[in-house]
């Protein structure tokens, strides 16, 4: 496999601010999982669903299982985060919601650079991700 070089000094002020508010976002990502994993596994909040009861879910769709644990679908979840199964689904909230926040960290400095065209892209960016996000925005598929 051929190794791919990187020139760091040939990345533009918008990559390297990408790049870094990536790597924090990914790294605080990454923490509230650990976190979030531990408090689940050493039983320090309340289970919604208690690992007994595990089992008889795993041969459900998830249109059913949501139904029969009484979650809602969608962004339900964020209700029920006071639950230690639930309360990890924050980190891959915060790891799917990274790249919104990389876009939006890198609009004023395409702004700076009357770079209106680049500018206008990511804020579009911004909108349909945080769209799809929402729920709102959407094609089926899921």
């Amino acid at each position: 496999m051929a190794q791919v070089e990187i020139d760091i000094e040939k990345a533009s002020v918008e990559q390297t601010l990408y790049a870094k508010v990536l790597e924090k976002g990914m790294y605080i990502g990454l923490l509230t999982l650990f976190i979030t994993f531990l408090i689940y596994v050493l039983g320090l909040m309340e289970l919604k669903i208690p690992m007994s009861d595990l089992p008889k879910y795993w041969q459900m769709s998830a249109s059913e299982y949501l139904h029969a644990a009484g979650i809602g679908d969608g962004w339900g979840w964020v209700t029920l985060l006071g639950y230690g199964d639930f309360l990890n689904f924050l980190g891959i909230a915060l790891l799917a919601g990274v790249t919104i926040i990389c876009y939006i960290a890198i609009i004023p400095a395409l702004l700076k650079k009357n770079d209106y065209v680049y500018a206008g892209i990511a804020l579009l960016e911004v909108i349909v991700l945080s769209l799809a996000a929402s729920g709102i925005l959407s094609v089926g598929g899921h």
